[in-house]
């Protein structure tokens, strides 16, 4: 980690959000060909070509969304973060960082419950990956949202440019 204090995210930094948070809403929005797969298998156990081309990508999605979560990672490790604003109360500093360190796990446990279900059959796995870790992705993702513009609106601070234009 740098030794000197930050005001804004990399180059780098901002780029990988922005590329996890397409991917990731790709696959919470776009889930119908793991979806068609899946009921296919159940009902008949086969699919199309179609449906696992449609899988597949859904799943490449998924892997690519851990790859650029784990680079983030690093780069925060190696690069740091620019500290909270002074004008955000404690309390709610304190969220901030518990809801960055869940949305981290659940950036990293979706696609790990997603391949165990989708490559090694574990069919438990797929449940909790659908059924529980995506409803709780939507609503981190979504207390995300608004603590940004909460940030921009209410605080009028500098965290939204801090992870568009720097």
């Amino acid at each position: 980690m740098q030794s000197s204090e930050i005001n804004t995210f990399s180059i780098p930094q901002r780029i990988l959000h922005w590329l996890t948070a397409a991917l990731v809403f790709f696959n919470l929005l776009l889930p119908d060909g793991m979806n068609e797969w899946h009921r296919s298998m159940r009902r008949t156990g086969s699919a199309t070509a179609d449906q696992i081309a449609s899988a597949n990508v859904h799943a490449y999605v998924g892997i690519g969304i851990l790859l650029l979560v784990f680079l983030r990672l690093v780069l925060r490790l190696y690069q740091g973060a620019p500290p909270s604003t002074s004008n955000e109360p404690p309390i709610f500093r304190l969220a901030a960082k518990v809801a960055h360190v869940v949305l981290y796990v659940l950036l990293l446990a979706m696609p790990v419950t997603g391949m165990a279900s989708y490559y090694l059959g574990h069919n438990s796995a797929g449940g909790v990956h659908a059924d529980i870790l995506k409803v709780a992705l939507w609503a981190v993702v979504g207390a995300h949202v608004m603590g940004v513009l909460v940030h921009q609106f209410y605080w009028k601070t500098d965290v939204l440019r801090r992870m568009t234009i720097g």
